[in-house]
């Protein structure tokens, strides 16, 4: 297997991770990236089958889970609970019991939430000089939408905010002891505040997602507190961050590429969405564990050890996409794994399209002559790929 020098931390590489996804994917496929001292998977079919293999799985093998550290215990009480990191049999009860609450129905009431706060921030923008599309826009609007969907002030918006980001730092390349002592801090007074507001729930239920997790049930089982609590915890920082990160990417792309209105009319808008997440997804590398000696390729994954899964490069893949550096929201629309796969399949994907079809369609049918008004910039970090900042005029 040939070896990938690559750091995550590498300015150029950060700005432009499509480069190197195009030098590996010219060979094999399968390398072993020495910075992150595991197997990476690069192309779209064995990405595909990896995340559904049931062979491969998110839970840290026993004989490997670490005592956790001190500074992170709060920190640790809320992930022990998350989706994201159990297998079945505990994986399938948690996802079916907030299956159970997160219905279709209740995404598609958001619906006129959404139309809402979208007219609120577009009445705000400035209508001389440029401003920071990111927070004016990109950043408000889903962070709003998921404190409607919690059923918790909005008030405490900029909270829900500075805890999501704080928390999120922790899955970057490159994280130090004070990122883990600030994450830790964050899950402490999320958890606070969440368990505070479950307890008020109970006694004076509302039309919530909150009331709904609590009410929910599968022959007389029910979410504990602290599972509750990490399934609220996982849905603003993987829905939050990934949508902020998705729009704002969204928007460079139609601008660069001076995308027309057809982009945006109700029979397409679920394309060109589709379009940005292959193209520019929120999340490049969802790594996962063996539970048994697996062929990846021409190689041999043993059992416990990881592999990275390169969501950012398998949408870039030209055995699957003709001409996949290219950004064109008219394209058929194929199968990509920007949200994941398998049993852990993003559990938001169907209100982060809703609120990416209906903020964009609002955003350049309200200001048809948006402009980039500097070149933007991406975020310095990985493995999730965002904009630090887009500069625009209206």
């Amino acid at each position: 297997m040939k070896t990938l020098h690559q750091s995550p931390v590498d300015p150029a590489f950060v700005q432009n991770p499509y480069a190197l996804y195009a030098q590996v994917l010219a060979g094999d496929p399968v390398r072993y990236w020495d910075d992150y001292g595991m197997m990476a998977v690069f192309d779209a079919d064995t990405v595909s089958a990896l995340l559904r293999d049931r062979r491969l799985g998110r839970a840290c093998p026993a004989d490997q889970v670490q005592p956790v550290p001190e500074h992170l215990t709060d920190f640790d009480a809320v992930e022990r609970h998350s989706m994201l990191d159990l297998e079945p049999p505990r994986h399938t009860r948690l996802r079916g019991l907030v299956l159970r609450a997160f219905t279709s129905r209740r995404i598609r009431a958001l619906a006129p939430d959404i139309d809402e706060i979208c007219a609120d921030l577009l009445d705000r923008f400035p209508h001389t000089g440029a401003f920071d599309l990111i927070p004016a826009f990109c950043t408000e609007l889903p962070v709003r939408i998921i404190a409607r969907l919690l059923g918790v002030p909005e008030e405490i918006s900029q909270d829900l905010l500075r805890w999501s980001n704080t928390m999120v730092a922790m899955y970057q390349a490159g994280r130090d002891r004070a990122t883990e002592t600030a994450a830790n801090t964050a899950a402490t007074e999320f958890s606070a505040f969440l368990s505070a507001y479950i307890e008020r729930r109970r006694s004076s239920p509302g039309d919530d997602l909150i009331t709904e997790l609590i009410a929910a049930k599968e022959d007389g089982d029910r979410l504990t507190r602290d599972e509750m609590i990490g399934t609220c915890v996982l849905l603003l920082n993987a829905g939050h961050e990934a949508t902020v990160h998705t729009m704002g990417n969204a928007v460079k792309c139609l601008l660069e590429n001076g995308t027309g209105p057809d982009a945006f009319t109700d029979d397409r808008i679920a394309g060109t969405v589709e379009e940005v997440l292959r193209f520019d997804p929120p999340l490049h590398m969802f790594t996962r564990y063996a539970y048994e000696d697996i062929r990846v390729g021409d190689h041999i994954l043993q059992k416990g050890q990881q592999v990275a899964l390169m969501l950012g490069s398998a949408g870039r893949d030209p055995s699957r996409w003709q001409e996949p550096d290219t950004f064109d929201p008219f394209r058929e629309t194929q199968t990509h794994s920007a949200f994941g796969g398998g049993l852990h399949f993003c559990v938001g994907a169907p209100l982060a399209r809703l609120e990416l079809q209906m903020g964009l369609q609002h955003l350049f049918r309200r200001y048809p002559d948006l402009t980039l008004a500097a070149p933007p910039e991406y975020a310095d970090m990985y493995h999730f790929h965002g904009l630090t900042r887009l500069m625009v005029t209206v």
